[in-house]
Parts: C-alpha cells; sequence; structure tokens
C-alpha cells in the first residue's frame, strides 16, 4: 500500500437552483451569500473585479463533517460526549474529559485524539479559564466561489399556502427566496499525515490501526461532501448537480500537495507544470489525477480508499 502524506482537490462544480448559504433576512426577503473577488479576464488576461454568489468553507466543511459523523457512527469510530449528538462544542461538552484535563497540554491533546475522530480530523479549541489549547484541523476548505459570467443569482416570489384563503380576513403570506446556478470553483486539503499526530508532543496518539480507519472515514466524507452537498433550503431547493470536474493531487513525501484556483481558465494545466517542478525535486512525490466528472472523482476516491495508507511522520 503507498502511504500518503496530503490529498488536495482542485475542480469545478456545476450547481443549479441551490441556495446552500445565505446570509440572513429582511422582511419577507431572504439575502443570499455573495463576495467580491478578482479573477483574470480569460479574453485580455487583465485583473477584473467581480461580485459573485459563493458557499463559505465553514459550510462545506460542516457538510464534511456531517458526513463524516454518520461514517464515524456506523464504524464504530471513537466519539466525545458532544460529538455523539453532533453537537458543535464537541469535547468541550464531554463532562468526563473537562473534569480531567491535565495540566499538560501535550497530555490534554493526547486524550482529545485518544477519544474522538471528530476532534482529532476536524479541530478544536479547548478553552477553560485562562487555558487555551488548540487542535489544528486536518481538513481544510477554501470557499466554494462563483466563476465569474458563469454564475447568476435571481430571487423567486413565493406564497406561503393556507387551506382557508378564501374566508374574511385570512391573507396569504408572500416571501422571496433566492437561488443561484452557475460554476464554482473549490479547493480543499487534507493534511493525512496529520491524522492522529500530537502537534506538541510530536508523537501519535492513537495506533496505525485506528489512523486506517480514520483516513478512510474521512476520504468517504469527503466524497459525500460533494455527492450530497446538505446546506440550507434542500426541503425545497436540493441543488442540481450537473458535473463536477478537476484535479486531486496526491502526496507520498514530505511535500504539500499542490493546489490552484479553478477561477483561473488554466489551472489544470498549470498545476501540472508545478506538480512536475515538485517530482523535478523531488523524483515521484505528487501524482496527479484528473477526473472529469463526478463518477471519475467518485473512482479516483474509491481508489485512494482501497490502496491507500495514511502516512507516518518520523520525528
Amino acid at each position: 500500500m503507498k502511504s500518503v502524506y496530503s490529498i488536495s482537490v482542485s475542480g469545478r462544480v456545476m450547481l443549479n437552483m441551490h441556495s446552500l448559504n445565505n446570509e440572513g433576512g429582511e422582511g419577507n426577503q431572504i439575502t443570499t451569500r455573495m463576495v467580491n473577488i478578482v479573477y483574470k479576464d480569460p479574453g485580455t488576461g487583465q485583473p477584473r473585479l467581480a461580485s459573485v454568489n459563493a458557499i463559505s468553507g465553514d459550510m462545506f466543511k460542516h457538510i464534511q463533517a456531517e458526513h463524516l459523523y454518520l461514517r464515524a457512527k456506523a464504524e464504530g469510530l471513537p466519539l466525545c460526549a458532544g460529538c455523539q449528538k453532533f453537537s458543535s462544542s464537541r469535547a468541550l461538552e464531554d463532562d468526563n474529559f473537562m473534569r480531567n484535563l491535565s495540566a499538560r497540554d501535550a497530555e490534554v491533546i493526547d486524550s482529545l485524539l485518544q477519544i474522538c475522530v471528530i476532534d482529532d480530523l476536524e479541530g478544536n479549541l479547548i478553552a477553560r479559564g485562562n487555558r487555551s489549547i488548540p487542535r489544528k484541523s486536518v481538513v481544510e476548505f477554501a470557499w466554494a466561489v462563483g466563476v465569474p459570467d458563469l454564475t447568476r443569482t435571481e430571487s423567486y416570489f413565493h406564497v406561503r399556502y393556507a387551506s382557508e384563503r378564501g374566508e374574511e380576513g385570512v391573507t396569504q403570506p408572500i416571501f422571496h427566496r433566492p437561488a443561484s446556478s452557475g460554476v464554482y470553483a473549490v479547493v480543499m486539503t487534507l493534511e493525512v499525515a496529520r491524522i492522529g499526530f500530537n502537534d506538541i508532543s510530536q508523537q501519535y496518539s492513537v495506533d496505525q490501526d485506528q489512523r486506517e480507519k480514520r483516513y478512510k472515514a474521512l476520504l468517504e466524507s469527503v466524497l459525500y461532501t460533494f455527492v450530497e452537498p446538505n446546506g440550507a433550503m434542500r426541503s425545497t431547493q436540493n441543488p442540481h448537480i450537473l458535473d463536477f470536474q478537476g484535479v486531486v493531487t496526491v502526496s507520498s513525501q514530505v511535500v504539500p500537495a499542490p493546489t490552484l484556483s479553478p477561477l483561473s481558465e488554466n489551472y489544470i494545466s498549470d498545476l501540472k507544470k508545478v506538480v512536475d517542478a515538485l517530482n523535478g525535486m523531488r523524483p515521484g512525490a505528487i501524482e496527479v489525477h484528473e477526473f472529469n466528472s463526478m463518477a471519475e472523482f467518485a473512482g479516483v476516491m474509491r481508489e485512494l480508499v482501497s490502496d491507500t495508507v495514511p502516512y507516518t511522520l518520523t520525528i
């Protein structure tokens, strides 16, 4: 089995009629998430400003964490008391863990990694009194940003059904909901070698068998994040997922798996050149898996689950 140090995904996903991430509402109008970005004009190559719909990295990470939670429950992986009920407080709601905090930060992180796969992979901040002990996440998501000229958001008129609307004095409330359609640039990175790794003591807190189980659950949760992107308003605006194209880079040495923003039209060819340069310094360090559909992306992730194990750092 090949060892994996890190994995990165750079791609474009095509979503239609979704409202996965909103900023709030005013009156009967819901406001969707918009961001200002800089991109290169495909025709002139000059930088341009654009305001586009986006889905925050927080939202995507919550989606991925929920899929990880379900896999952990199914596979019998360890979960702290907070994560047993998928609480955002995680280990902070585990009374036994919080009551027995060691005076040494390294021992606190050891205990945290041993009792919970979600605290291990998604990160946490253990805070009590004047102590703050961070666990950096293994999973990193960028914003999913709409590609300019290929993404649009519109607001649609709705009327709430009232069965007694014919009676005097009974009204049908009206409201407006946004829906966005377009091509979204997504970037994410998995620091696979850090699964179960205590950054303070520079040692692993769980054995290799447990690390491999967590690694496989992590990869599955990432796949399911793009197969079923949970989020706001899915009961009536479940997004149409049309396509997913991009590149998965896989590092088998202590070299970061590179990413480039898919906001660039040439991101795949440029990323391959970056990989060639890295492999020129560290032969065979990076593999590139290009995919042109959701089915091909699923195939890449399946092969990683079946044929690879997490890299073990030697300190």
